[in-house]
C-alpha cells in the first residue's frame, strides 16, 4: 500500500514540482495539499490519520511552518514532519528551531529554477520521505576509499587557550534527528569536562553555524562551528561545518582542527568516518565515541579503524529514543559498543568517562 503524503507550500510551482517528484516513486502518493499553515492545521485536525508524512514549507502566509508545527504538537497530532527550507540565513535559523522542536528532517529549496527539477533535488526529497516512512534503502553516492592522514597545507593558527594537556577527546556522530538529540545532550555536559568535543552532524553548508550558536547559548561548555586552525581545548565543542570534512592534526604538543574538501563519503559531507580515522594513532589516554540517531552507518568504519590502535569507549543511543535507529544500530551490530544508553543518559555517560577538571563547577 502506498504511503500518503500531505504537502504544504504557498508556492504553486513548488507544490507542483514536489508532487511530481513524490508521485514518481511507486511507494508514495500526494494525498492532500495546503497553501499555508493555517489550512494545514485545519486539515490535519480532521484527517490526520489519512496521512503518513507531512512536508511543510517554513515561510508561508497566515501561519508559518514553525507555528503550524507548534500548533500540531499542542493538539496532540503526532506526525513526522519534513520542513522545506530556503538556503538563506533566516531559513537556516528557522530550520534549526523546527528540528529542535520535533521536525523529523528538512530539505532545502534550490536557489535557481533549473535546479528545482534536478536529480539532486529529487533525490533529497525522495530520501527524506523514505526515511520518514520507515524505508531503510535510500539513494547514496558514497565513497569507500579510506583517506591518508596528512597535515593541511594551510597555516595552522593557535586561536584558543584552555586548561591542561589534551589526553582524552569526545567524538560525536549524528544525522537525522541529531539537532534535537544534541539539544538534549550538550547543554547537560558540565563546564569543566576534561576533554574537547568534536561533533559531526550531517547538514549542508549554512545550517551548522546557527545550530552551533543555539547550542552554545543553552550550554555550560562553549560550542562553535569549527574553523581551520582551531586549537582543541577542554570544555569546548567544535561542530563540523556543512560542506567540509573535519579532522584533527597534531602540531607540537597541541591538537588542531583541519577542514578538507575530499569527496562525500557514505553520501554525506561532513562524514564522521573521516573524523574518527583522523584521531587514530594519536596518544590519547581514551577516545569517547558517541553515535546518536541517524540513517545509514556513518561512523562505524571510522570507529573500527580507531579502535584497532586506540583505547576507546563507544556509547550508542538506544533504539527507543532514536529518531532513526540506523547509525547507532550499525555500530552496535558491528560489536563496537561498550554501552547503549537512552538519550537522557548520554551526557552523564560522556562525563563519567572523561571526568571534570579542577576548574569545573
Amino acid at each position: 500500500m502506498k504511503k500518503n503524503i500531505f504537502l504544504v507550500d504557498d508556492s504553486a510551482l513548488m507544490r507542483s514540482v514536489i508532487s511530481d517528484i513524490i508521485n514518481s516513486d511507486v511507494r508514495f502518493n500526494v494525498k492532500g495539499v495546503a497553501k499555508n499553515g493555517r489550512d494545514a492545521v485545519e486539515e490535519l485536525k480532521k484527517n490526520h490519520r489519512m496521512y503518513d508524512v507531512v512536508l511543510m514549507d517554513i515561510n508561508m502566509p497566515f501561519l508559518d511552518g514553525i507555528s503550524a508545527l507548534a500548533e500540531l504538537k499542542k493538539l496532540g497530532i503526532s506526525k513526522k514532519v519534513i520542513m522545506i527550507s530556503s538556503l538563506a540565513k533566516e531559513g537556516a535559523d528557522e530550520t534549526i528551531k523546527a528540528l529542535e522542536n520535533g521536525a523529523f528532517d528538512f530539505v532545502t529549496k534550490p536557489e535557481g529554477y533549473s535546479d528545482i527539477r534536478s536529480e539532486k533535488f529529487k533525490n533529497k526529497v525522495i530520501n527524506s520521505v523514505s526515511m520518514a516512512c520507515g524505508f531503510t534503502e535510500v539513494k547514496s553516492h558514497s565513497h569507500s576509499a579510506v583517506p591518508e592522514r596528512s597535515v593541511s597545507n594551510r597555516e595552522i593558527r593557535k586561536k584558543n587557550s584552555g586548561p591542561g594537556d589534551i589526553d582524552k577527546v569526545v567524538a560525536i556522530a549524528c544525522s537525522t534527528g541529531g539537532p534535537k538529540s544534541l539539544k538534549d545532550v550538550i547543554p547537560y555536559i558540565p563546564a569543566g569536562i576534561d576533554a574537547p568535543i568534536l561533533i559531526v552532524q550531517h547538514m549542508p553548508k549554512g545550517f551548522t553555524a546557527p545550530l552551533a550558536k543555539r547550542l552554545d547559548s543553552a550550554s555550560k561548555i562553549g560550542i562553535k562551528e569549527a574553523e581551520e586552525g582551531d586549537r582543541l581545548v577542554k570544555g569546548q565543542a567544535y561542530l563540523a561545518p556543512g560542506g567540509s570534512h573535519m579532522k584533527i592534526v597534531k602540531n607540537g604538543s597541541s591538537y588542531f582542527i583541519t577542514l578538507t574538501d575530499e569527496p562525500p563519503r557514505e553520501g554525506v559531507k561532513p562524514c564522521a568516518n573521516y573524523m574518527y580515522e583522523s584521531i587514530a594513532g594519536y596518544p590519547f589516554e581514551n577516545v569517547i565515541c558517541v553515535v546518536l540517531t541517524g540513517m545509514g552507518a556513518d561512523g562505524t568504519k571510522g570507529i573500527k579503524a580507531l579502535r584497532s590502535v586506540n583505547k576507546t569507549h563507544v556509547i550508542a543511543q538506544d533504539e527507543k529514543s532514536s529518531v532513526v535507529y540506523g547509525m547507532p544500530r550499525a555500530v552496535y551490530e558491528a560489536g563496537l559498543t561498550d554501552e547503549v544508553q537512552p538519550l537522557d543518559k548520554i551526557a552523564e555517560a560522556i562525563t563519567k568517562n572523561t571526568g571534570v577538571h579542577n576548574n569545573g563547577r
